[in-house]
């Protein structure tokens, strides 16, 4: 019988993981320090551990889903943390955004310390895509490492590269997180003037599609934002963290980027506004700063 799977942290990303793999057949083994992440899964078939060493302990592969670099190295390395009972042989793929030195450095200490392979795999696409696996994953590690993330990973992705080594996926997922930041901006922008203008913003994805305007965010987003559908797909501050991730490892590359510099301003407005926490269709509430709120 194959061994199943451990997942620490289903929040909005690991608990869409989560449920795309038990609709796909596979066990899960569950940890997280809300009880109420869980219910959900367990009543899916999940199991939940008492804690992460006995989740290690049932399992060859573990995902993470956290939030920051500090959550991660505390989940690993911490004093009820996986190297406490990792061994040669096991994986762990971690699909957290986080710092791709940070990530280098914690994979290194990893193996030296316990012989466990790490691959980094970010990810886009949000839940709406890990539900229905379609997302697109940026991995990290070793060849062999990386096909063993594969096998698990391919219930939940459509697209999956071999970026290099530990710490590549990371830098990937900057990147993608750039380009996604000034598109849903646009998008919300545009979004704005389609609907001061009297144009119907819902119909615009259907009539750029195509063109080089298009894009997955503005078919997803456009008529989300219009609407002011605030169902959760991905959150403000997060995407903020991602982007002063981007701002110091640029930085310390001396890569000027001064269009992402202003992005990452409004959104530290936008988080000090309160909306933080919220969908990313709430890009719109931006444009109510100021004047009274419209549709």
């Amino acid at each position: 019988m194959t061994k199943p799977i451990g997942i620490i942290g289903v929040g909005v990303m690991g608990g869409a993981i989560a449920t795309r793999l038990l609709a796909r057949g596979h066990q899960l083994i569950l940890r997280d320090m809300d009880p109420a992440k869980l219910a959900p899964l367990l009543a899916q078939g999940a199991v939940a551990a008492a804690s992460v060493p006995e989740l290690v302990g049932q399992v060859d592969v573990i995902t993470t889903s956290l939030n920051t670099a500090e959550i991660v190295e505390v989940v690993v390395f911490g004093p009820e943390g996986i190297a406490t009972a990792a061994r040669a042989g096991q994986t762990l793929i971690d699909m957290s955004s986080i710092d791709p030195k940070a990530t280098a450095a914690m994979a290194a200490r990893l193996h030296a310390e316990t012989g466990m392979d790490w691959v980094d795999s970010p990810l886009s696409g949000g839940a709406p895509a890990a539900l229905e696996g379609r997302l697109t994953l940026m991995m990290g590690g070793s060849d062999a490492a990386v096909e063993r993330a594969r096998a698990v990973l391919s219930d939940v992705a459509a697209n999956m590269t071999h970026m290099g080594p530990c710490g590549a996926g990371q830098t990937t997922k900057l990147i993608n997180q750039v380009l996604c930041a000034c598109n849903f901006l646009a998008v919300a922008e545009a979004t704005r003037l389609a609907l001061d203008g009297g144009v119907d913003a819902a119909s615009i994805p259907k009539a750029l599609a195509g063109g080089r305007a298009d894009s997955r965010i503005l078919q997803e987003f456009m008529g989300k934002m219009a609407a002011r559908d605030l169902t959760p797909t991905g959150r403000i501050d997060n995407m903020l963290k991602d982007l002063e991730a981007v701002q110091r490892y640029a930085m310390a590359l001396r890569t000027p980027m001064p269009l992402t510099g202003l992005v990452t301003d409004l959104h530290r407005m936008m988080v000090a506004a309160g909306i933080g926490p919220e969908d990313s269709a709430a890009y719109m509430k931006m444009f109510d700063f100021g004047r009274a709120p419209q549709a």
